[in-house]
């Protein structure tokens, strides 16, 4: 594998949501009965829990010849150069700049992102954006020992 992440959602977000749960039990103790209480925040946890790991789940690899991004996979050879944007680039590429036939992976607690442009005429998507928390390591795994000329 030349790369390989999982996108998973941030301590913070975890914290943030233990204390909206938290916020929960206290509004819910006061108005039922201690047990129904408990019940309905743990059932408010699990469901956090399950929404994050969902989420969080993504994965961004390259390997074996197949770039994946979340459920999404192409071949590389069907793939132009990939170049690692900043948080400014990766904002206007996903903002003003973007195109809607484009494949996005963004989760909004990673700034950077890689665009991929893909050189299949088949597929409808001009390029790809994809989130990374290491985007120039992903850059670079795209750019590996890859024969583009035998596409098609």
């Amino acid at each position: 594998m030349d790369h390989d992440e999982r996108l998973g959602v941030p301590l913070r977000w975890w914290v943030q949501g233990t204390m909206l749960v938290a916020s929960l039990w206290l509004a819910v103790i006061v108005a039922v009965p201690g047990p129904i209480a408990w019940v309905v925040t743990a059932i408010a946890f699990g469901l956090l829990a399950l929404a994050f790991v969902s989420y969080g789940s993504a994965r961004v690899s390259v390997g074996d010849g197949v770039f994946r991004a979340g459920r999404a996979h192409i071949e590389t050879r069907h793939l132009g150069p990939a170049v690692a944007l900043d948080a400014e680039a990766t904002r206007r590429t996903a903002g003003q700049e973007a195109d809607a036939r484009a494949y996005l992976l963004l989760r909004p607690y990673l700034k950077r992102a890689v665009r991929v442009p893909i050189t299949d005429p088949a597929d409808p998507a001009p390029y790809w954006l994809v989130s990374s928390r290491r985007p120039d390591e992903l850059a670079r795994a795209l750019a590996g020992p890859h024969d583009n000329s035998a596409a098609g």
